[in-house]
């Protein structure tokens, strides 16, 4: 092997796979329930990877502060486990560069703040094309992203030290993770990225696309 990481830990959403649509199906769901029409998936896309607390901002103007917030990210949870994958799909690219990954031997896991049971009830339903050597989830450690904890777990279930390994996701708060972490920082610019520019987030590469991975010789 001659890239400069020995194992490639990934983000969920908005990363590895595109889960917008269904997340965006949950909260509209809601709407329609309410007598509000579905907003466009494009407008809730932006902030799909901040989960309830994003799109429930979006869809409703409700925080976690504000009264009734629980029962609502409650609603929004059971609807999007009842249909956790109906338009959920692999980016284009994620499965070239698995496959890279698979045939040069080199680990790569999952590190994402989606609760384990809807974790692993998505990564069930995907069947991807080859398994993880690692999955953690934002309820696996005591402190979810952007706390290092998550990604130094996950250095520590595939054996490979922190600085060895390069983390990939679509949002600030996962380079910082990566960066507190002492991991190299791979924004993906092609996800979510809320309302902001991944350039901004100091992260040590930025990708337009899954591909770039290899291109620029990082495994």
């Amino acid at each position: 092997m001659t890239g400069v990481y020995k194992a490639i830990l990934f983000d969920l959403d908005g990363t590895l796979a595109d889960t917008a649509p269904d997340l965006a199906a949950a909260v509209n769901r809601m709407r329609i329930d309410r007598g509000l029409p579905a907003l466009p998936v494009e407008e809730l896309r932006p902030m799909a990877s901040h989960g309830a607390r994003g799109l429930l901002q979006i869809g409703f103007g409700t925080a976690p502060r504000d009264p009734g917030y629980e029962a609502m990210r409650d609603e929004f949870l059971h609807n999007y486990a009842q249909n956790i994958c109906v338009h959920t799909q692999l980016f284009p690219g994620v499965d070239q560069v698995l496959g890279y990954l698979d045939r040069h031997a080199v680990p790569w896991g999952i590190v994402t703040n989606k609760i384990a049971r809807l974790t692993l009830a998505l990564l069930d339903a995907m069947r991807l094309p080859s398994q993880p050597a690692c999955v953690v989830s934002g309820d696996t450690t005591a402190n979810p992203k952007p706390a290092p904890d998550p990604l130094l777990h996950a250095a520590a279930m595939i054996g490979v030290a922190p600085a060895q390994c390069l983390y990939v996701g679509d949002d600030l708060r996962d380079m910082q993770s990566a960066q507190s972490a002492g991991m190299g920082a791979a924004a993906a610019a092609y996800g979510y990225c809320g309302r902001q520019e991944p350039r901004s987030w100091g992260a040590h590469y930025v990708i337009e696309q899954p591909e770039q991975l290899l291109d620029l010789g990082l495994v």
